[in-house]
Parts: structure tokens; C-alpha cells; sequence
């Protein structure tokens, strides 16, 4: 029968490379980890780790296993800690992870509602390589992220993944810009300008905008990276390039720039929340409802002042 020791015993061995280094990792006895090896091993009738004179390996069947052993203690954890969090608060608590322009906009109302369910909701801000590993290392259970149309995130099935709205991205330019005066500006006319762009330059939007320059025949120079969409705008009106920004990360425009869609078929990130399938399922479905809603009055605003 598995047990769980025995899966920490072979996560051990696989990080430390060696019996001896997995019980110092452990607080172990080396004959403690060869016994728990032995009956693991003897629980699939097939040799697990590869023993030799440098240390120790896992076999094809061991590195076939680890991940399974590595998720398995992953979800331990999660339960622990909610299980942990609730004895002490009287209170479930979600861990929820947003990136700046979304935690604005969308999340304080759904963050409302489930206070008033008795929810606590442990926040955690960062750009979406940080998400993503919070997600993945599961200190966090929901998380808002953004992509490339068309683009996977790198999540696994233990994750589902809810689109919440389609974010245009637009153009900001220096009030006397020679294309400022256009209600749509064509991008082959920025050929020669300079980019004000994220600081992750495998951003989806910088990586959107290099696909729609190559395919007017040229490459954005970058002269600046920034994730303060604040900062972009001030170094926009100061002539340092132009950019382009998300229209949930807009805000307030400075009345020294200008703001225009581009030319052609729209450029936008697709926002969602990526939610774990966890025990709190409950406050999850309840945060992802909310979330579309919200979502949803974003858009109809939006439209709205398209319209007006």
C-alpha cells in the first residue's frame, strides 16, 4: 500500500541525488530511506532509483512516477494549509493572485461578496510569469491572467481556464505627434518610431505587436521597458516613443497624449481567470461568477463610450 512517506522519500532522492542526501533532507536514517525505497519499489515490482557509486537516480518507471508523487504532495500541502487557515480564522480562506490593471477594475467586487459569505481572500499582486508560478507550485488557487489570442497557457488540467473579456490594446502618442490628429492610425506609419514596451519583453502584448510590425515588413525598437502603465504614459508625453496599451490599464489619459486604435483588425489580450480544481470549489465558482459579471459591465461601458 502507498504511502506517503514513501512518495516523499522518492521526491527526496530525485532532488538530492543520492539515499544518503534525501535522509539529511528528511531528518531520515539512510536505513529508514532504503527501507521506505524497498517497499515502494516493491509496491510496483520494479526498480524505482538507480544506485551507483556517484549517488543515485531515478529509473525511466522512477521519473515516470515523480510527477505523480510531486502532485499528490502539492495538493497535501493545499489542503493543509486551507484546512489550517480555517481552524485558525473560523474562516475558508482563497488564495487569489491578479495582475495590477485587472485587480482594479475587477476584483473588488467580487472580493466583496465573498467577505459577505464569510470567505477571506489572501491577495497576491504580480506580473503573469509570477501568476503562473503561484499557480503551478499551488500557493495559489485562482489566479486573473492575460494572453495572446490563441495562445495556450502553460497550466495542466488540474486548472480550468474561464475567459472573462477581450482587452483592446491602443495606441498612446505624444499630443503633437505627426499622427495625432488621425482617428485611426496605421501602424506601417510608426515604422520609424520608438517603443515604450513591458519590461518582460516575452510579454503577449509586445510579443502581438512584433507579429502585426512583421507583417508590414519591420521590427519595433524598444527604448524603454516598464510594467507602470503610469510610467509609459509619462515617458510617451515626454516624446520618448510610443506604445501600446491595454484599455483596462488606461485609466485617465494625460492631457499630453493622445489615444487612438490602429488601423486594420483590432490588436487585444484576452483576459481570464485560471481557477484550480480544488475542495474550495464552492467560493471558487462563486469568485468566477462574480468576475464575469464585473467583466461583463467593463465591456458594456466600454461600448458605451464607444458609442457616445
Amino acid at each position: 500500500m502507498l504511502e506517503i512517506r514513501h512518495l516523499h522519500v522518492l521526491r527526496a532522492i530525485a532532488h538530492e541525488g543520492s539515499l544518503a542526501g534525501a535522509a539529511r533532507a528528511l531528518h531520515y536514517s539512510q536505513p529508514t530511506v532504503t527501507h521506505h525505497l524497498t517497499v515502494l519499489e516493491r509496491h510496483f515490482d520494479a526498480p524505482l532509483v538507480q544506485r551507483g557509486p556517484r549517488g543515485a537516480t531515478l529509473t525511466e518507471l522512477g521519473e515516470t512516477l515523480l510527477p505523480h508523487a510531486e502532485a499528490v504532495l502539492s495538493r497535501l500541502r493545499l489542503a493543509e494549509r486551507e484546512v489550517r487557515a480555517q481552524a485558525a480564522r473560523g474562516t475558508r480562506t482563497l488564495h487569489v493572485g491578479t495582475f495590477p490593471t485587472a485587480g482594479a477594475l475587477l476584483l473588488p467586487g467580487a472580493v466583496r461578496s465573498l467577505h459577505a459569505q464569510g470567505v477571506h481572500v489572501s491577495l497576491t499582486e504580480g506580473e503573469l510569469p509570477v501568476l503562473l508560478n503561484g499557480l503551478r507550485s499551488r500557493e495559489l488557487q485562482v489566479a486573473l491572467v492575460f494572453s495572446q489570442p490563441g495562445d495556450r497557457l502553460d497550466l495542466e488540467d488540474a486548472f480550468e481556464v474561464h475567459p472573462l473579456l477581450t482587452d483592446p490594446l491602443l495606441l498612446v502618442l505624444p499630443a503633437d505627434h505627426r499622427c495625432a490628429t488621425l482617428k485611426r492610425v496605421p501602424l506601417e506609419e510608426l515604422r520609424e518610431d520608438d517603443w515604450v514596451g513591458a519590461a518582460d519583453p516575452r510579454d503577449p502584448c509586445d510579443r502581438l505587436l512584433s507579429w502585426a510590425c512583421a507583417r508590414h515588413g519591420f521590427e519595433p525598437v524598444h527604448v524603454m521597458r516598464t510594467d507602470d502603465y503610469g510610467v509609459v504614459q509619462g515617458f510617451v508625453a515626454a516624446g520618448t516613443g510610443v506604445s501600446l496599451v491595454p484599455r483596462l490599464a488606461l485609466g485617465a489619459p494625460r492631457p499630453d497624449v493622445v489615444v487612438r486604435p490602429l488601423e486594420g483588425t483590432p490588436l487585444a489580450r484576452e483576459i481570464s481567470v485560471a481557477a484550480l480544481r480544488s475542495t474550495a470549489a464552492p467560493s471558487v465558482q462563486e469568485l468566477v461568477a462574480s468576475l464575469q459579471l464585473q467583466a461583463a459591465r467593463v465591456t458594456a461601458a466600454w461600448d458605451r463610450e464607444a458609442l457616445g
